[in-house]
């Protein structure tokens, strides 16, 4: 859970969850478009001997194999950027946690691919959480996240995946939740 909480009259705690649109998905999508564009352009000007780069000349590359293998780098990179700029359009990952106590429900919203299940939604009665879990893991690929118990199903994941969380934010926002929802907090 990140970003801003948001309470109406201590009956409603919603928490906006960062998907695909990161700073880091959008530096990596750019780097990605400009280096693949630079190699493809190398490899179209080692084959056509026409310099089509400003900044350097790779008409004097040899077309087999360099300008081929420069061409081949480029066309990946490209094909990973598209995939990146389309991930962060759909922004995959991104959605909501609502936690209700006016109509007793818990909602989690997510945005997925394209398709006819594009829309991710869960909803279950606040009845049936049991506790809010807090999963630590330190090494070398470190997991912070925020886990919603229920009864008779799998833990519900509540905080964004990919870059951890700080530890503090993570503590006050189980805290948080579980404080509102008067069930236990469990992990620490």
């Amino acid at each position: 859970m990140t970003a801003s909480a948001q309470t109406s009259g201590n009956l409603v705690l919603k928490r906006t969850i960062l998907g695909a649109r990161r700073l880091s998905n959008y530096w990596w999508a750019t780097v990605l478009t400009l280096g693949g564009l630079g190699f493809l352009l190398a490899g179209i000007s080692s084959y056509t001997q026409i310099n089509l780069l400003p900044f350097a000349d790779p008409t004097q590359l040899i077309f087999v194999p360099q300008g081929i293998v420069m061409g081949f780098y480029g066309t990946a990179a490209l094909a990973l950027a598209a995939y990146l700029w389309l991930m962060i359009s759909w922004n995959v990952g991104g959605g909501y946690n609502e936690f209700d106590k006016g109509s007793d429900k818990v909602r989690i919203i997510r945005s997925g691919f394209p398709g006819k299940d594009r829309r991710i939604e869960i909803e279950h009665p606040l009845d049936a959480v049991l506790a809010v879990r807090v999963d630590i893991k330190e090494g070398l690929n470190p997991k912070r996240a925020l886990y919603l118990r229920l009864k008779g199903r799998p833990d519900l994941p509540l905080t964004r995946v990919g870059q951890p969380i700080a530890l503090s934010e993570l503590e006050n926002q189980g805290a948080e939740l579980a404080r509102f929802l008067q069930v236990p907090l469990e992990g620490l």
